[in-house]
């Protein structure tokens, strides 16, 4: 009995705790992105997130005159899954919530070629 109490208090706190994260809002960081030669260029990134549930929608580029809309978003715990496009460039973003920063890799693939990145981006004020 005492298992199954363990069990079922470990699944509410794990809720509440869920319920806690929102990533909603703006978040501004660097983005920097590393070509198939080895060579990396950084950026800039702005991340703008509506978080309904487990369910992320938005838009993500390099800054407020160039957004692309999400096409694909998750977030599970701390785990966040993007995905958007750009003119037949599919880019995916796999990344983890910590406190108010969001940082990962990022996977570029179009144009015969894939890119590899590294996102991090804080909670805009």
């Amino acid at each position: 009995m005492r298992t199954i109490h363990g069990i079922l208090l470990a699944g509410v706190l794990a809720l509440v705790a869920a319920a806690d994260t929102n990533v909603t809002g703006r978040w501004s960081g660097s983005f920097d992105i590393t070509a198939p030669d080895g060579q990396t260029k950084e950026s800039t990134a702005l991340l703008v997130l509506k978080q309904n549930g487990s369910d992320i929608s938005g838009t993500v580029g390099p800054n407020e005159d160039e957004q692309h809309a999400i096409t694909k978003g998750k977030i599970e715990g701390d785990k966040i899954l993007l995905e958007a496009a750009d003119n037949g460039t599919a880019i995916t973003f796999t990344l983890a919530l910590t406190g108010d920063r969001i940082a990962g890799d990022v996977s570029v693939v179009g144009e015969g070629r894939t890119m590899k990145a590294k996102l991090d981006v804080k909670r805009a004020k």
